[in-house]
């Protein structure tokens, strides 16, 4: 009991000192049990952080600043245009391939998400998705990983983050399914990292008496949570020096990518890049340029409208590199910018959040109501030396499971998955029928038995 009110007293005084002292306005009306739980997230707060937050990005939206200076970024392109370029790609497989034989490439997923725009409950990962089998996101991961543990080294790890709210759930149904045959010492959870929301005024919000109102802190917070779990320390004693980032709703991506790889490498970039051409000029992905001379993602809802209808003399668009996630990143550069906190922008969005108001009563809100913010990983990019892009084909890497219907919907994502098998399929001269709607019968292809298209050919 003197420990907890030992403890109390100074996060009282912290809060206290900016104004946040409401948050232990219920403190008589707890059990031991609960006053431990609502210390220990106040404790993990940095109320003078809390303070500026408050300060310059809740009470106030400050917009955000165009470089003076955007040019469209260069982009490795999908096939070489040149001899040279030629050359480079096969001297980057190769570099690539001995990356992972060596085991200096690890897997990591962001995967905190929740099935729930799917209608699924349970974490995102979970949601089947193969359109024959029903294998889930997951099991198609764990399977192309398999697959490069047996091609190159079995020194490969696969680092998955999750969050509070699917953690446990996340981690048994790995257990359920034995890892689908991944070395239990080999795939490492860790959770992400947690926000409070703000009330418009700058005030934390509480979610019950005893706790804060808390949301994940954004994909750039995997870099923060890669330092606080000890996955950099561990990376470091396995001599891991590049992390394969993709995040949990795209079944098509290249979980492990030699080219890519090895284009990081050669490059000897800290932080590269994936891209695609823009479906329309407008398209929901952030857009790849050079601002102020630093190779950077400019939100799709930032980008001036007259650059994203700009079109080159032949007719092409000409900011056409849009971010879709997918990056190989230096563990070197990760414990950079993670030493003493990580400087990156924080976003701002305002959102509907449930609280208890001064009576304790749970309020339930009809319109937004609070601030919650986010860090993105693409922001780490300008902070990079030497950073890249590789532009891929959508068809090929890209079709996230979003939406219950629609656009980058189940629908969709099993459409592509389907056409890209049949692709693979023609390409080793395996032809499959149609389905009578002018699209393939549907079929699925194994990573366990294919990665790439060469794969299925000899």
């Amino acid at each position: 009991m003197q420990d907890i009110q030992r403890r109390y007293e100074k996060v009282l005084d912290q809060a206290k000192a900016v104004g946040q002292q409401h948050v232990l306005r219920f403190w008589s009306q707890l059990n031991d049990s609960q006053k431990d739980q609502l210390l220990r997230q106040l404790e993990d707060l940095d109320f003078q952080q809390i303070d500026r937050l408050a300060r310059d990005c809740v009470r106030q939206a400050t917009p955000f600043e165009l470089p003076k200076t955007i040019e469209p970024a260069p982009q490795f392109p999908v096939q070489p245009d040149s001899p040279q370029t030629a050359e480079l790609y096969r001297k980057a497989w190769q570099a690539g391939e001995q990356a992972l034989s060596e085991g200096k490439v690890c897997a990591f997923t962001v995967a905190g998400g929740m099935g729930t725009r799917l209608g699924f409950d349970g974490p995102k990962g979970c949601y089947a998705i193969a359109p024959v089998t029903g294998k889930t996101l997951f099991q198609l991961f764990a399977e192309y990983i398999l697959n490069c543990r047996r091609r190159y080294s079995e020194k490969i790890r696969w680092y998955i983050m999750t969050s509070d709210a699917n953690h446990e759930a996340t981690v048994a149904f790995f257990e359920q399914h034995d890892r689908f045959g991944l070395p239990k010492d080999d795939v490492r959870f860790f959770q992400q990292g947690m926000m409070p929301a703000f009330d418009t005024d700058g005030r934390l919000l509480l979610d019950a008496p005893d706790s804060l109102a808390l949301s994940p802190d954004g994909h750039g917070g995997s870099l923060r949570a890669l330092r606080r779990a000890g996955v950099l320390d561990e990376l470091r004693r396995r001599q891991v020096d590049h992390i394969s980032y993709f995040q949990v709703d795209n079944p098509l991506v290249r979980c492990l990518d030699p080219h890519f790889v090895g284009l990081h490498i050669l490059e000897g970039s800290e932080m590269s890049s994936k891209s695609i051409p823009k479906a329309e000029d407008k398209e929901r992905v952030g857009n790849f340029v050079i601002g102020d001379g630093r190779l950077m993602v400019i939100e799709y809802s930032d980008l001036p409208d007259e650059l994203a209808v700009e079109r080159n003399a032949d007719g092409a668009r000409r900011y056409d590199g849009g971010s879709i996630a997918i990056h190989v990143i230096a563990r070197a550069f990760v414990e950079r910018i993670t030493e003493g906190g990580l400087r990156l922008p924080w976003h701002r969005a305002v959102k509907k959040v449930p609280f208890v108001d001064e009576s304790g009563r749970r309020i339930e809100p009809t319109e937004p109501n609070a601030v919650k913010l986010e860090q993105f990983v693409f922001d780490a990019i300008p902070l990079a030396d030497r950073p890249i892009v590789v532009q891929t084909d959508r068809k090929e890497e890209f079709s996230p499971v979003k939406n219950a219907t629609g656009v980058d919907s189940a629908e969709t994502t099993r459409r592509d998955l389907v056409a890209r098998a049949a692709r693979w399929l023609a390409e080793a001269d395996i032809h499959v029928g149609g389905g009578g709607d002018g699209q393939p019968c549907p079929v699925e292809i194994s990573p366990l038995r294919a990665v790439f298209p060469h794969d299925l050919k000899g």
